[in-house]
């Protein structure tokens, strides 16, 4: 994996660890669930993350077939 997409994959596993804690601690301490918007929003971040990691999964498997 290159060194940039590296960094964006850190960066997005730290910013969604740090929103998904938020929501537990809501959660657990006050009983207050997250707003649907919310949970989407995070959603799609995985769906990014993912296809962030899939695309570069891809490229690195064809070249290692060749």
């Amino acid at each position: 994996m290159s060194q940039i997409k590296r960094e964006q994959v850190i960066s997005h596993i730290r910013y969604l660890r740090q929103e998904l804690r938020e929501m537990h601690f809501s959660i657990k301490e006050d009983d207050l669930f997250p707003e649907p918007g919310e949970l989407r929003g995070i959603i799609a971040q995985l769906e990014a993350l993912l296809e962030l990691v899939d695309g570069n999964t891809k490229i690195q498997s064809n070249s290692e077939a060749a």
